[in-house]
């Protein structure tokens, strides 16, 4: 038996082949009869539906991933599950790399593949904190999402509410109830 997992770590991933999506669609078509798949970060190490398809397996069964990466972003931690999954009798095959051989050139390669798949992960990381670290040094610079609305608008919003409904406002605005409290909350402190 084949089981898949299929991992994204942002909702909105949809870049080279990672959404859940196209996940889904190889593993598939590789013939998997279940897949379990989850939004989930690759640096924890508690991925419940990851959890759910180990423990599915039995010797002989295959877990089928389609990249690396979606399989474990640690070089040790990838080892040892492919470890302990060699010793169950379960092959581990990974896509866009082939089964990885319980031999001793097979668990070689997967080794080096694992700390390259490590090392992107972290030089990734750097880059952003890079990035981050020169964007702060700019006029204007604010960490976060960008605000979806304006002072004027959030100003607005709350003028109304002197005569309507949270609820009602929302409702005119879009401006969420959650926004027009925080707002007036920090309106009435400022006063």
């Amino acid at each position: 038996m084949k089981i898949g997992y299929a991992r994204v770590s942002t909702k909105g991933q949809q870049i080279n082949g990672n959404s859940l999506e196209d996940q889904e669609q190889l593993l598939t078509a590789e013939g998997c009869s279940q897949i379990f798949k989850e939004q989930f970060t690759g640096t924890k190490m508690d991925r419940p539906e990851f959890n759910k398809a180990i423990s599915m397996l039995s010797p002989c069964d295959t877990l089928v991933v389609t990249k690396l990466d979606r399989f474990a972003r640690s070089a040790g931690e990838g080892i040892n599950t492919v470890k302990e999954l060699m010793s169950k009798g379960i092959k581990v095959h990974i896509l866009n790399m082939g089964i990885i051989e319980d031999t001793p050139m097979g668990r070689m390669i997967f080794n080096i593949m694992c700390s390259f798949a490590e090392f992107e992960r972290d030089m990734i990381v750097e880059r952003t904190q890079a990035g981050k670290a020169i964007a702060k040094t700019k006029e204007g610079y604010t960490e976060g999402r960008p605000k979806k609305f304006t002072k004027a608008q959030i100003n607005m919003a709350l003028d109304l509410l002197e005569d309507h409904s949270y609820t009602q406002v929302e409702a005119m605005t879009r401006i969420s109830k959650a926004t027009l409290v925080r707002a007036m909350r920090a309106r009435k402190q400022a006063e």
